[in-house]
């Protein structure tokens, strides 16, 4: 039978769970709108996911205190220990992930007043890629599966290669056309933040596979 203090544990680490998969989920919408504002070249779009980024920041602030206040007051071991010392770097993956949705946003609200580019194919595909490791590695931490983060871990190869074929055609334009260089860079700095989700996100499954196995695959995901 369970000691009270197993008990509340077990409690304090449900709600640890739950307060992540919140912010989660404001990260997840967060992504999704700036890549709607990106293609569909929404401003009003993009301008909510700036004015929302404080909530983000806010729930980062509010998790890392309950897990810090966790870590002090029950002193957990093995794999209680490992699930806040990993639910602590998720939320800073997390954070990051709202940033980049900011900084596309940002890009997507200059380039809504310019003429669309005519590579939007490679982009389009990258985005959707990195919404779908973000998505994954969510659903691997909720299910404890690491089967599933791994899968996030093997697609951010893709996600660089769709990357640097964005890269490639608008260099390669910018050489043609000198006007569309400024509309390009910004092009340019939107698929660099999307790369860059696929690594936090591709970060986040890392922790996943450290919470369940108790391995540390951080830096060598891939060979997993």
């Amino acid at each position: 039978m369970p000691t009270n203090v197993q008990t509340h544990l077990e409690q304090e680490i449900s709600s640890l769970r739950i307060k992540v998969l919140e912010m989660a989920a404001y990260a997840e919408k967060a992504l999704d709108k700036s890549l709607r504002a990106l293609m569909e070249r929404n401003s009003e779009l993009a301008q909510e996911v700036i004015d929302k980024d404080y909530e983000i920041n806010q729930l980062e602030c509010e998790i890392d205190e309950f897990a810090l206040r966790l870590l002090a007051l029950a002193q957990p071991v093995a794999r209680d220990l490992r699930f806040i010392v990993g639910c602590m770097r998720i939320i800073v993956n997390l954070e990051r992930i709202g940033d980049e949705s900011v900084n596309i946003a940002e890009r997507s609200m200059l380039l809504a007043h310019r003429p669309p580019l005519p590579f939007s194919k490679p982009l389009e595909q990258l985005a959707n890629a990195c919404l779908e490791m973000l998505r994954t590695a969510i659903k691997a931490f909720k299910d404890d599966d690491p089967e599933l983060a791994d899968q996030v871990c093997n697609s951010d190869e893709h996600a660089n290669e769709l990357d640097l074929t964005v890269l490639r055609n608008l260099i390669d334009y910018m050489v043609e056309q000198t006007p569309a260089i400024e509309r390009s860079v910004h092009t340019i700095l939107a698929s660099r933040s999307l790369e860059r989700v696929g690594d936090l996100s591709t970060n986040i499954a890392e922790c996943v596979i450290f919470i369940v196995q108790g391995v540390d695959v951080k830096h060598r995901c891939h060979r997993f």
